[in-house]
């Protein structure tokens, strides 16, 4: 697909997702409307109902981990949150923050952001604002930013490096990221890489983890470091939806993996 094509999908999905609740995701994928075809989003995702901060109308069940984990966010921070979604991750942030502190969510689907400020403006919540735009491209001032926080959402870029230098460029000097993202170890099919559904499920557009982390220490970040890496599992059931049966048995002897990882990096 063509960087344009992806960024469009991207949308498309995530615009429909935003329609669904957690439960909805859970029971169907993305719900009733079968919005994400045969890619179960939430088979990635982590249980965050007892995380301090929780929103459970902001949690769709779209992540991969829990940046906020590793994060170290202290009050008075002011936290960038890329992908923000529904704000799950910028609810469980502004607890750390405290009032002092501030949080903000980039993203570019429309209907996530209304639903996000929908979430905000109901908990009465001053100190945390969402912004429409595009990661490889952010509208925000340089050194801005304490902490940048991701979920599930890198691997969805299709510059990844255009990503994290403008990471690198709004973060301030002392400031780090923490991201949880979905890597590869070995090479996926073709036929999945050029899927728009795989792509949109946080598969297709996912790289090598070597590549991953060369991407980030070329773009100037330090003490790169894996927090946690988990391997994902994706049913047969599913596979067969993109591969031949011998493909898959090739697949399998392959022994491709599918992570997600937590990785934090410092800009110095």
């Amino acid at each position: 697909m063509e960087k344009k094509d992806i960024k469009e999908v991207v949308k498309e999905k995530y615009g429909q997702i935003a329609g669904q609740s957690k439960t909805d995701n859970e029971q169907s994928c993305c719900g009733a409307t079968g919005c994400c075809g045969e890619v179960d989003y939430t088979i990635f995702s982590e249980n965050y109902s007892k995380l301090d901060g929780y929103n459970p109308d902001a949690d769709l069940g779209l992540g991969c981990g829990i940046p906020t984990e590793f994060a170290g966010i202290k009050d008075g921070h002011f936290v960038l949150d890329l992908g923000s979604g529904a704000g799950n991750d910028c609810f469980v942030a502004r607890y750390y923050t405290g009032e002092s502190g501030h949080v903000t969510g980039l993203d570019f689907t429309d209907e996530m952001l209304v639903k996000a400020n929908a979430n905000r403006d109901k908990l009465g919540v001053k100190n945390i604002d969402f912004v429409k735009g595009d990661i490889e491209n952010m509208p925000l001032p340089d050194n801005k930013f304490d902490v940048i926080i991701s979920n599930c959402v890198l691997n969805l870029v299709p510059d990844k490096n255009k990503a994290f230098s403008e990471m690198f460029r709004v973060l301030k000097p002392g400031g780090h990221f923490c991201v949880s993202d979905v890597v590869i170890k070995g090479d996926l099919p073709e036929k999945i890489k050029q899927d728009s559904e795989m792509y949109a499920g946080c598969v297709a557009g996912a790289i090598d983890i070597e590549k991953y982390l060369y991407i980030i220490n070329a773009s100037g970040f330090k003490e790169t470091e894996i927090k946690k890496e988990k391997e994902i599992t994706i049913p047969n059931s599913v596979l067969l939806n993109y591969l031949t049966l011998d493909e898959l048995r090739q697949f399998k002897k392959d022994k491709t993996g599918i992570y997600s990882v937590t990785v934090v990096g410092y800009k110095k």
